[in-house]
């Protein structure tokens, strides 16, 4: 595994670079990804805290981290502008159930997220990010629904895409499809054809994410994750620990995420709708 994620990670970068035509930052390690995946914690009042440390990390300053405060959920958010207002939302939840420490389910997607902040904000975007740690996603979706139902109606059209992270850890970057719009699964599968990465798109019974919450809404939206089909003894359970993470698992999803939105980027807005 560590060979072909090396490898793919290379045509990563080399694509990465090419598609935004500029000079390449620091590259992200799986040492950054290691240490990273230690500041996680597991308490569920804590966490907010050490998402915006984790943010800090990558360079946010603290007017730049924003709490959007719904009453009974907070989402810490970090803007980016682009040249346009066309805006692309990356986003990952960061509570965790009551059982184990939420390593998996979903650090692993934090990291992943702030790590493409940390990347992006070195170059000139087309279009607008907006990255967002996500509350209350266990208990119902409840960050994800409240930052859209904030969108006016008339403005969703300028949100082009919504691309969100949950549970990494076990394998290389996939699509669930029950909370993905297909075109933007369609857009995945071919660009993992591209740098011969192995990929699967499909269902997770009983499962839902974030990205639903934009779907309903008519804005399209996916979910990456890296999980096996042993999944169901880890997420949700006291194995959900550091010990079980494989942070290659992780640093292939930074990566194939940063060539997802290089790829995006200078596209039109519309290219994921009807």
């Amino acid at each position: 595994m560590k060979v072909k994620i090396f490898f793919a990670s290379i045509i990563t970068l080399i694509l990465c670079v090419a598609s935004f035509g500029q000079t390449a930052p620091a590259k992200v390690g799986l040492a950054d990804i290691t240490s990273e995946m230690q500041m996680h914690v597991c308490k569920n009042d804590e966490r907010l805290d050490a998402a915006k440390s984790l943010f800090k990390r990558m360079g946010a300053a603290d007017d730049d981290l924003k709490v959007e405060d719904f009453g009974k959920v907070q989402n810490l958010t970090i803007t980016k502008k682009g040249r346009t207002d066309e805006t692309v939302i990356i986003g990952a939840h960061y509570d965790k159930v009551s059982e184990g420490c939420g390593a998996l389910d979903n650090w692993t997607g934090l990291v992943i997220v702030a790590n493409l902040y940390g990347t992006l904000k070195h170059y000139q975007t087309e279009k607008t990010y907006i990255f967002v740690a996500f509350g209350n996603e266990e208990a119902g979706l409840f960050g994800s629904a409240a930052m859209v139902k904030a969108i006016p109606k008339e403005d969703r059209d300028r949100y082009c895409s919504m691309i969100n992270f949950d549970s990494f850890g076990f394998a290389y970057p996939q699509v669930m499809t029950n909370t993905t719009t297909r075109k933007m699964a369609k857009f995945a599968d071919d660009l993992a054809k591209e740098i011969q990465m192995p990929f699967h798109e499909g269902p997770i019974g009983g499962a839902d994410a974030d990205s639903s919450s934009f779907v309903n809404k008519d804005i399209p939206a996916i979910t990456f994750h890296g999980l096996s089909n042993k999944w169901p003894e880890y997420l949700h359970t006291s194995k959900d620990k550091i010990e079980n993470v494989k942070p290659e698992s992780v640093l292939m999803g930074y990566n194939f995420g940063l060539l997802f939105v290089s790829r995006i980027d200078p596209g039109p807005c519309g290219m994921f709708r009807k």
